[in-house]
């Protein structure tokens, strides 16, 4: 293969060590592919791109975005790691002379077919992966999978392949665009970071292949069709294809290894592999760099900023205008305005929803409509998290959530 053929993924610096898996993973089975590093954050002091296995390494700031600051705060930290993927995918086309580009979510390990995707792209100049290639069979897989697709997206986004063609690069700066403005995780406008905008992708482009192989994009999602044999020495297989690549999603979570006990239990191989991957992680670092904050979750004081105070910031362009730089808590030469955006946030927002302690908390002049609001949207996001286990419980939190924003409405 030749290194017109690149491939990408986009990470913070905890997430470098489960890049350093991928990025081997890619090179063990094709050596001639460029892999880039996409860094949304500080590299680690000790970093020395000649001693990993990533061959370029590409900083956010590096890349040509408007209003650096104010977009970079204006995302939580996996919208934004998702936001800049179509920028970099265009950056490599322009700047590289990429002919293929792939890109990884770095919680994936490629184990063999590169070159079948590679080979597809020769015909087609769109790839993806649905979330699921054939129908769940039970009350539960349907609730748990497909609905879960319908919410989030037919297709799973850690994967992507795109050639240089027309159509190619025609897809290339839509999900750019599209990206670098609405890559929110905000169920309400029915958006899921960057998935769901590519639900519209097969309508709107030519070209476009969906790959429906059971080997591809393997994941607790999909494992209740897809039954894996073999072993980790002699290769595994799934539904009897050699495994292209695993996606262990939902790994530091947790919900990785629920959802394996939960759908995965025809295939102990499965459990095999997912020991494997945490003595792979470990080996590149996990321990030392996987609980390091993002050098983008602080204030310049050092205070967290928390997810309210940048989607506030988001949606209000005269804040944006005030605080040009968000993160900045001195220095402002209006007396107004000391201790800059995270000082008025605080003394000005009024909802506040604590996600430890799961509370929820209302403004007192708040009218009964925006209560009604607040607390559906509150009982979506406990529906959403990782942590619940339950799906009759989401059922039940979605359903009560959906209610009383109606409410909401019949009350205004």
């Amino acid at each position: 293969m030749s290194s017109e053929v690149h491939a990408f993924t986009s990470v913070t610096t905890n997430y470098i060590p489960k890049a350093r898996v991928l990025a081997e993973s890619v090179k063990r089975v094709d050596p001639s592919v460029c892999f880039h590093l996409l860094l949304s954050d500080e590299p680690p002091a000790d970093f020395d791109l000649a001693a990993e296995p990533f061959d370029k390494l590409i900083l956010v700031e590096s890349l040509p975005i408007e209003n650096f600051k104010q977009w970079v705060f204006s995302h939580r930290l996996v919208e934004l790691c998702t936001a800049v993927k179509g920028l970099t995918l265009e950056w490599i086309f322009e700047e590289c002379g990429a002919q293929k580009v792939f890109y990884f979510d770095p919680d994936i390990a490629v184990f063999d077919r590169l070159d079948d995707l590679i080979g597809e792209l020769d015909h087609n100049s769109i790839l993806l992966t649905p979330h699921q290639t054939e129908p769940e069979t039970s009350l539960k897989g349907i609730i748990d999978n497909e609905m879960c697709s319908l919410r989030h997206g037919v297709f799973n986004l850690g994967f992507v392949g795109v050639a240089n063609t027309g159509e190619g690069r025609r897809f290339a700066r839509w999900w750019r665009d599209r990206l670098l403005h609405f890559c929110h995780d905000d169920h309400l406008r029915s958006l899921f970071t960057d998935q769901k905008w590519v639900n519209l992708a097969p309508c709107m482009f030519d070209e476009v292949k969906v790959l429906r192989s059971p080997a591809f994009n393997v994941a607790t999602w999909n494992l209740s069709t897809r039954r894996a044999t073999g072993s980790l020495r002699e290769g595994i297989q799934i539904n009897g294809e050699n495994l292209g690549f695993y996606h262990f999603s939902g790994f530091d979570s947790g919900a990785q290894e629920r959802q394996l006990k939960e759908y995965g239990d025809h295939s102990p191989v499965l459990f095999d592999l997912r020991n494997w991957y945490i003595q792979a992680c470990d080996q590149h670092g996990q321990q030392e760099l996987g609980a390091i904050p993002s050098k983008y979750s602080f204030y310049d004081d050092g205070e967290v900023i928390n997810d309210k105070q940048r989607i506030l910031y988001r949606n209000r362009s005269d804040l944006r205008k005030t605080f040009p730089d968000p993160y900045a808590t001195d220095g402002e030469k209006r007396p107004e305005l000391v201790g800059g955006y995270r000082a008025w946030s605080e003394a000005n927002m009024e909802w506040d929803i604590d996600d430890d302690k799961k509370v929820l908390s209302v403004a007192p002049g708040a009218t009964i409509g925006e209560f009604l609001t607040g607390a559906g949207n509150h009982l979506d996001s406990r529906a959403s998290g990782a942590q619940q286990t339950s799906w009759a419980k989401k059922v039940v939190l979605r359903l009560i959530a959906s209610f009383l924003r109606g409410l909401a409405r019949l009350s205004s």
